[in-house]
């Protein structure tokens, strides 16, 4: 049955002329990234935080900013450093050498916080990250709405203690301590200044996209359902644009629909053989 989805996908793409690439934290795990998929996934990643019994909507809570400064960016310095370490896998190029051919060009959504398109080659204006990007800081106390780029900055964990050492990121305006531009769990200080320029240069894309009469596909990757933004954003706009949505995931490849098509495999695996049998 796989065989003949794979054939359904590939003549899709053989037809597109325009790309809408939408991805979860599943995209990154054929990179070696963990996608912290249930507590325990979470902890194996993070032992420090798994002996303090600390599940990752716990941790990834911005209070921490406020109650230990050195323990909170001692989890994000070490996955910013992670992050910087990691080279996306060949799936990344493979499908953006192809997205570039088309005539109306490509455009991605991602929940991901890690910069792994913008790594991979993606340009920076065709990519909107629904939940901001680690790469940018901002103020603990939001003094201003200022984001900064986080380039130059360099955290030191003591993995014995699990804390980040002094001196930790700061606040160009007041000094005070900064985060990452990212949106976390019970959050309302995140600045979404930034995504929301992102979100306005994709509307105008897929505005653009359906003025110039382009058959758009969607092909979703690694986005499951425990925070389903992604899942959502891929069905809304399949259903804005009558797109074949084409959803790539392991565990929860369901998707309904009769055109659209359910891939159970992992993104480099499917991205390789769709372009594989696309190009036959």
């Amino acid at each position: 049955m796989i065989e003949k989805d794979y054939r359904a996908a590939a003549a899709i793409f053989n037809k597109t002329e325009a790309l809408y690439i939408t991805a979860g934290a599943g995209i990154g795990v054929d990179s070696g990234l963990p996608d912290f998929r249930g507590t325990e996934g979470f902890w194996k990643a993070y032992p420090p935080i798994a002996k303090l019994g600390i599940s990752f909507p716990e941790m990834a809570n911005p209070e921490w900013f406020k109650r230990d400064p050195a323990f909170a960016w001692a989890f994000y310095g070490h996955r910013l450093s992670l992050y910087r370490r990691t080279q996306p896998h060949q799936g990344f190029r493979m499908l953006l050498d192809f997205a570039q051919q088309l005539p109306g060009g490509y455009f991605v959504f991602t929940s991901n916080v890690d910069g792994q398109f913008q790594k991979a080659g993606y340009d920076e204006d065709r990519i909107k990250e629904c939940h901001g990007s680690i790469h940018y800081l901002q103020c603990v106390q939001r003094c201003t709405d200022n984001i900064w780029d986080a380039s130059r900055i360099e955290v030191q964990v003591d993995d014995s203690e699990f804390k980040a050492r002094e001196p930790l990121p700061h606040c160009p305006n007041c000094g005070g301590l900064a985060r990452p531009n990212m949106l976390m769990f019970n959050d309302w200080d995140w600045i979404q200044k930034r995504t929301h320029e992102q979100g306005l240069r994709q509307s105008h894309w897929i505005d653009q996209v359906l003025e110039n009469g382009h058959l758009l596909t969607i092909i979703e990757m690694g986005a499951g359902t425990a925070v389903p933004t992604v899942r959502y954003q891929s069905e809304r706009v399949a259903g804005l644009t009558d797109a074949v949505l084409i959803r790539v995931n392991p565990q929860e490849p369901q998707v309904r629909g009769p055109s659209h098509i359910s891939l159970p495999v992992g993104s480099l695996e499917a991205v390789t053989r769709i372009l594989q049998e696309a190009t036959a």
